[in-house]
């Protein structure tokens, strides 16, 4: 074993211990996982980190889904450089850069902090956005959609209108914006903490001029009809909510939690869509793991489940005419929650 392995392995030791001590309840100080001393090249900092991260068992879905990538997000971040321009593996850290690096670092294993809220942005469809406990990490695999010319579904539309529900911090939305010059896109939640969020990218990115943020429950402040509404809702079931890792107890459970079956707020925009839609306009939502339930509740319904190169599933699209011909089969499952009778009058 070289003495670069041997360092990295030992680091990944000391942290892992950490963790699992944490975990046991004890207390003490954090095993640094960058070496205080000796040459220390940020290729070999990222290597290290990574080593560190698997010793952890951290989680993902923040935005990475392997070590690599969370410590060279993390890592470029705290050192000021952009992730999105390839760094100088060679450069040198500095005894200061290696003490905020492994504070951080602190954060993110013992912690379980998401990356994204330790240096406070994310991307999403190639752009920067602001990212704190106000509102999930950005991550919906509908960044493909947007920065593919919304798959074909504004094709014909001059100055569309789209609708952005439950938009947290609004990245959704304001790339709509950022993709289309003649888009003009509400945005809605109803958190107020987030829709705060929300509007600090909006002005972040200069679109306050097309990007309209509102406060409310799913449609209720929303004014149609839409030529395209995009969601990315909270959809985790109960179960899957109870089982989650760590990482994920640091998001607002609001953007998370919906329900026995996660379709509490699905039910609800199925039902009631097609009343805020232009003909010809599609409601294109992000279900997840939820969407076996979705197939199973509503198997007679036409979806269009999307595929994306770039990874992530369970988004479905249906266009309004479809909404339309089966709303009462929605409006039963949005009353009655199963499509079954109701013991009430």
């Amino acid at each position: 074993m070289s003495a670069e392995e041997d360092q990295r392995s030992a680091a990944a030791r000391a942290v892992g211990e950490t963790v699992r001590a944490s975990a046991a309840g004890a207390t003490g100080s954090f095993a640094a996982a960058l070496p205080e001393h000796g040459p220390l090249p940020l290729g070999k900092a990222i290597r290290i980190a990574a080593a560190a991260f698997d010793e952890a068992a951290l989680a993902y879905g923040h935005g990475t889904d392997n070590a690599i990538d969370e410590a060279s997000w993390l890592l470029l971040e705290t050192l000021g450089l952009s992730p999105s321009i390839a760094p100088d593996y060679e450069r040198p850290l500095d005894a200061e850069e290696r003490r905020r690096c492994n504070a951080r670092l602190e954060r993110r294993i013992v912690g379980r902090v998401p990356t994204a809220y330790l240096v406070g942005t994310a991307w999403f469809a190639g752009h920067a956005f602001l990212s704190d406990r106000r509102a999930l990490v950005p991550r919906s695999p509908l960044a493909e959609l947007v920065t593919n010319d919304f798959f074909g579904l504004l094709d014909g539309r001059s100055a569309p209108r789209a609708l952005d529900l439950c938009t947290g911090g609004g990245c959704i939305g304001i790339s709509c914006a950022l993709a289309r010059e003649d888009i003009l896109v509400d945005a809605s939640d109803v958190s107020i903490e987030a829709l705060e969020l929300a509007h600090e990218n909006v002005l972040r990115h200069g679109v306050e001029g097309r990007v309209r943020l509102l406060e409310g429950s799913l449609f209720e402040p929303v004014e149609g009809p839409y030529d395209l509404i995009l969601s990315n809702p909270p959809y985790v079931d109960a179960e899957d909510l109870a089982s989650m890792p760590a990482e994920f107890s640091h998001e607002p459970e609001l953007g998370l939690a919906a329900g026995a079956d996660g379709l509490d707020l699905v039910r609800r925009m199925l039902a009631e869509a097609a009343e805020h839609l232009a003909p010809g306009a599609t409601l294109v939502v992000e279900v997840g793991n939820s969407a076996p339930a979705v197939a199973a509740l509503w198997s007679e319904v036409p979806f269009e489940w999307l595929e994306f190169t770039a990874g992530g599933e369970g988004v479905f699209a249906i266009a309004r005419e479809a909404l339309l011909a089966h709303a009462a089969t929605f409006e039963r499952t949005r009353r009655f929650g199963t499509g079954g009778s109701s013991t009430r009058a």
